[in-house]
């Protein structure tokens, strides 16, 4: 709606008007907040980068760093972030109880902080309004509370990457406003509960790398609504349960990798049409892959490595993979798969043990850029990688052990992200670069190399195996 005057006052003059004839009331938290936060802040022991500075006595809490307020200057957000790749950036101490204050608290935040220590924080069980809980990446120990089940507000619930052990509570089962629902990263045992099939609204579900085991329960059908399950890294047994089919229309991250499962792998999932990520890898899967998996055409990461697949396998429709492995089952592919060679996007390629029988050299994949790791390993792949990996500007990591692979290592370019080249065991000549000392690892034996090696950290394993190494780890130069 125009103001009826807007033709005879330019905006700007009408807000500055606005604001000189308007009392001016400077905004203050509630004391009760202030106090709450102020006992949260004694409870920590250590805050090398800081991260709590602001928070002072007798100053509005609601400008304080990570605080947030809605409604009558109450506090409804705490949101601490911590920075994996800053050591600093982290916090030591309990969650005090006084957090209690806070009752008009909607969303708890405490992320990456490293060091946050303590049992499950009962004071989360007197907070009437809160919805969003993400104690991720801590030192929270202790077993989960069995009712656990009375935080029926909540709508997301994050515990990852803390200590919590034992079981998961049955309970859990009757929070029913649940969209997200992540436990993963703890020390959790047990069987998977089968009660969260009463989660009806979740969107997301993860319990990976807990030791939960026994069977995946049969209870798929009710999760409608199912973008991501991530149960990989467990020690689950047994086969992928039927009420898995019934999430095609919508799932878009499957991860199962690293557990006991077996069996063939089923042909619904090729009917999994937004599907993203598959992780099927480091189980006892055998038979052939379905020939439904061409089906999957929006797949981007495909891994089913190290299982007991074998041949044929399925010709792919994919406009571009972004990552494969298919590293150590029984396959026989002769040749990179021609949807992989096409690929504008891919930036991880596994192929180790695939009976794959190429030379490098007619090797021509649409895009190398955005390489970031090859491994092709154990196979019969000939001439030279020289041509690829100098095309390349992100790689970190190169294996290709066992094969005919026959190139002069002074000739490969060894880019600054590079942290571990694997060559060992093929034929390759010539003198060991100085550039080989910024490699995190290296493996050069078994090869034709020869003259005095630069001064590395690397052990005589690295280069044994060779014509005419020397020089520390191995025997010195004779002069």
């Amino acid at each position: 709606m125009k103001l009826f005057f807007s033709h005879y006052f330019p905006f700007p003059f009408l807000l500055l008007l606005f604001i000189l004839t308007v009392p001016h009331i400077k905004a203050i938290c509630h004391v009760d907040d202030e106090n709450g936060l102020l006992a949260f802040k004694s409870g920590i022991t250590q805050d090398p980068s800081g991260m709590l500075n602001t928070w002072k006595p007798g100053t509005d809490c609601c400008s304080w760093a990570g605080i947030s307020c809605l409604f009558n200057n109450r506090v409804t957000s705490i949101s601490l972030f911590g920075q994996l790749d800053k050591p600093n950036s982290s916090l030591s101490g309990t969650i005090s109880p006084s957090l209690l204050k806070l009752q008009n608290l909607d969303g708890i935040y405490l992320q990456n902080l490293r060091n946050i220590s303590g049992t499950f924080p009962d004071l989360l069980f007197g907070l009437p309004k809160l919805k969003f809980v993400y104690i991720e990446n801590n030192k929270l120990s202790g077993q989960l509370p069995a009712n656990i089940g009375k935080l029926t507000q909540l709508e997301a619930l994050s515990l990852a990457g803390n200590r919590f052990t034992g079981p998961i509570p049955s309970s859990i089962s009757e929070l029913t406003q649940l969209i997200q629902l992540n436990l993963g990263k703890n020390f959790l045992t047990g069987r998977f509960p089968t009660g969260i099939k009463q989660l009806r609204n979740l969107t997301f579900l993860s319990s990976e790398k807990n030791t939960l085991s026994g069977t995946i329960p049969d209870i798929f059908t009710s999760f409608t609504n199912l973008r991501s399950l991530v149960l990989s890294r467990n020690a689950f047994s047994g086969h992928i349960p039927e009420s898995i089919s019934s999430l095609a229309p919508r799932l878009m991250y499957f991860e199962l990798g690293h557990n006991g499962l077996l069996g063939k792998i089923p042909s619904f999932l090729g009917s999994f049409r937004a599907l993203d990520t598959l992780d099927l890898s480091w189980n006892l899967f055998t038979g052939a892959v379905p020939k439904s998996f061409s089906n999957l055409t929006k797949i981007f990461n495909l891994d089913l490595s190290h299982n007991v697949l074998t041949d044929p396998f399925p010709q792919m429709n994919v406009k571009g993979i972004e990552s494969l492995d298919l590293s150590y089952n029984k396959f026989h592919l002769k040749e990179i798969p021609k949807w992989v060679t096409s690929s504008p996007i891919i930036y991880s390629l596994k192929l180790a043990k695939c009976g794959i029988k190429i030379s490098l050299d007619s090797w021509n994949p649409k895009e190398t850029y955005f390489y970031d790791y090859f491994d092709l390993s154990d196979n019969e792949i000939s001439g030279s990688p020289v041509g690829l990996l100098n095309r390349t500007v992100y790689l970190v990591e190169f294996k290709a052990s066992g094969n005919k692979l026959r190139f002069d290592l002074e000739k490969l370019r060894i880019v600054k992200t590079l942290k571990q080249l694997d060559i060992s065991r093929n034929m390759v000549y010539g003198k060991v670069p100085k550039a080989v000392t910024g490699l995190e690892k290296l493996n050069a034996s078994y090869n034709h190399l020869c003259g005095q090696l630069p001064n590395t950290k690397f052990p005589a394993s690295s280069f044994v195996g060779n014509d005419c190494l020397c020089g520390s780890p191995l025997p010195p130069c004779k002069l």
